[in-house]
This record gives structure tokens, C-alpha cells and sequence, in this order.
């Protein structure tokens, strides 16, 4: 969808007269929407393919912790003129798509700007709070499985034969294998609807301020699975990404902060603390895997899609280097 079509979609459905600004996106078209009045919101028109039960899950988990904590801050629903809270459009492609307005949260990316270590552990309260704040929620479906859900992890086995470089297709093919012997293990973690993206790309922040955390976006990914895997993916994206160029002994130094935060907010077992690192390698495994394949599907949005794979290489090397204990033992002593 073009900036002409979604000024249009917003003045129809919603009443705005304005400007629209496409965030770089993966699979939909989501745009700011600027209007006259210096309000502004976010515009999302899921891909064609999606699945409106997904929508609905994620309007839905969304109205639930705005009830549950009202002062996290996640956007809100904003219905549409006929008070939906998304509704089916038909785009000028003819083609039958999912719409949603919803509130715009100010602030930075926290990928891109710097973080000290108090901010990171602000980080870490919001995720502990996010925890709390869904673990009631339910929805048909929240079980649906999603190659981002690193439990599912083996199911992306396939996708090796597709990984041209000899030297990468044998490091995740090394890393599944170490994933694979602790998969029983975390059969038996507590298990609850999550956010499961908590990337720095997710989280919106301004240093000005005493909470830090302005905003948290996309819950594109939101399933029940491992409370652990949720807290193993914010952690890799606190992993440093020019560990090629400068190695590191503690790959989790700015990690830690994050977990302890979180650890004031919201509790983890011992076992829980132990296979967190390895769902961290899991989630880089996976990363690399899908990325990979998504990007020779989609050439023309090579680059958004492969913005966090190369990194991920000297990540998936520090953790082979090491032994199953020792990466078992990274955050065990790590205070809340």
C-alpha cells in the first residue's frame, strides 16, 4: 500500500485528515499518521496472508493490559467509525486485508541510541511488569505455532539445506544439536501468553524522562510458550553486536542489567535461569535460519531483513566455544 492509499484509508475510516510517514516493516505496511491537529497515530494493514484470528489475538491481548496495568505503555485500540476495533478493508490491489488505528508513543527506538546500565534495568521492570500483566490472558489463538517461537526450534531443520556458506550451515547445524538436548527440559518450564519479541527495535525510550520506557510496540509475535524464551529474547538483543571485531568474555554484560531488573518485577527458578542461555543461542539459531530464507524470498527488503544476522555469527560462536555447564551457569548468580 502507497502513502496516496493510506491518507485516504485514514480520512475514510477513522476521520483524519493528514500526512502518513511507512515504517520499514517485514510483512505489513504500517505507517505514522500525522494530522492537522498535531495528533498522531499508528496505521497498520496487515499483509494479505495474515490470518484475522492473529488481529484479533493481538487487539485483544492489547485492550487486556490496558485494563490489567494501565500504566504500561502499549498503544491502545482507537476504533474505526463503525467502533471496530479492526476491521477488512479491500485495497486498490483488490485485495481483502486487516485494518487498525492505534495511539502513537513518543520517544527513540532503543536501537538506536545507548543505554546505561539503571536505563537497562528499567528495561528489565517493564518486560517483569509485561509479564504479569498477561499472564491471565487467553485466546483461540495463542497456541498457533510460530517458527519466532524457539521451542519450535527443530522445525526450522529444513531450512539448513538452504544455507549456501559451508562455515555458517555447520554452526547452526552445531547449535540445533546443543538445542536439541535440552528440549525436554523446557517442555516443563511455566508456560503463558507472552510478548515474545522484546527486541530493542520493540521498545521506545527518552532519556529525559524518570521510566525511561515510553512505549512498547508489536505484539505481532505475542504466544504462549516459555516464560523463559520470553526473557532469552530480550536478552539477545542485549547482546553486543561487534563481537566479531571485539570479542568478550561476558557476551551478557549489558543482559545482566536487564535481568535484573526484571528479576525485581517478576521471579525465575534456578532451571529457569540455567536454559535461558541456551534459549538465547536457540533464538539466534533461529534468526539466522529465517532470515536467511526470508531474504532470498524478498531480495527487494534484503536489507531490513538481515539487519540482525550478522551479528548474530560471533554470538553463535561464543557459545559453542564454551561448554553446556558453563553456559548453563552465565546468569545463575546474576541479583535481582
Amino acid at each position: 500500500m502507497d502513502e496516496d492509499e493510506a491518507i485516504a484509508l485514514a480520512r475514510s475510516r477513522y476521520g483524519i485528515q493528514g500526512k502518513v510517514t511507512r515504517f520499514a516493516t517485514e510483512k505489513d505496511d504500517t505507517f505514522r499518521v500525522e494530522a492537522a491537529d498535531g495528533r498522531r497515530f499508528i496505521l497498520k494493514v496487515a499483509n494479505p496472508s495474515e490470518d484475522v484470528s492473529e488481529i484479533s489475538l493481538q487487539a485483544e491481548l492489547l485492550q487486556h493490559i490496558a485494563q490489567v496495568d494501565p500504566d504500561l505503555p502499549v498503544p491502545r485500540i482507537l476504533p474505526d467509525d463503525a467502533g471496530r476495533a479492526y476491521a477488512q478493508i479491500t485495497d486498490r490491489a483488490g485485495q481483502a486485508r486487516q485494518v487498525r488505528l492505534m495511539s502513537y508513543l513518543d520517544g527513540t527506538p532503543l536501537d538506536s541510541t545507548a543505554s546505561s546500565p539503571a536505563e537497562r534495568e528499567q528495561v528489565g521492570e517493564v518486560l517483569g511488569r509485561l509479564r504479569h500483566a498477561t499472564a491471565g490472558f487467553s485466546h483461540a489463538a495463542d497456541t498457533r505455532v510460530l517458527a519466532w517461537d524457539v521451542k519450535h526450534l527443530q522445525s526450522l531443520r529444513p531450512l539448513l539445506d538452504d544455507v549456501s556458506d559451508p562455515h555458517q550451515r555447520a554452526v547452526l547445524t552445531a547449535g540445533m544439536a546443543r538445542f536439541a538436548s535440552i528440549e525436554s527440559r523446557l517442555a516443563a518450564l511455566p508456560m503463558q501468553v507472552l510478548h515474545n519479541d522484546f527486541s530493542r527495535s520493540n521498545i521506545v525510550v527518552d532519556h529525559a524522562l524518570p521510566a525511561f520506557v515510553t512505549g512498547i510496540i508489536d505484539f505481532g509475535d505475542a504466544v504462549r510458550t516459555a516464560v523463559a524464551i520470553d526473557v532469552s529474547t530480550a536478552l539477545l538483543n542485549q547482546l553486543p553486536r561487534d563481537a566479531a571485531e571485539h570479542p568478550v568474555n561476558d557476551l551478557f554484560a549489558d543482559g545482566k542489567d536487564l535481568l535484573r531488573g526484571y528479576l525485581r518485577q517478576a521471579s525465575l527458578s534456578d532451571e529457569e535461569l540455567a536454559l535461558v542461555p541456551h534459549l538465547v543461542m536457540g533464538r539466534a539459531v533461529a534468526r539466522a535460519l529465517i532470515t536467511l530464507w526470508r531474504a532470498r524470498l524478498f531480495p527487494q527488503n534484503a536489507t531490513y531483513i538481515l539487519r540482525n544476522t550478522e551479528p548474530g555469527w560471533a554470538q553463535l560462536d561464543w557459545f559453542l566455544a564454551r561448554s553446556m555447564d558453563e553456559v548453563s551457569g552465565t546468569l545463575l548468580n546474576t541479583a535481582a
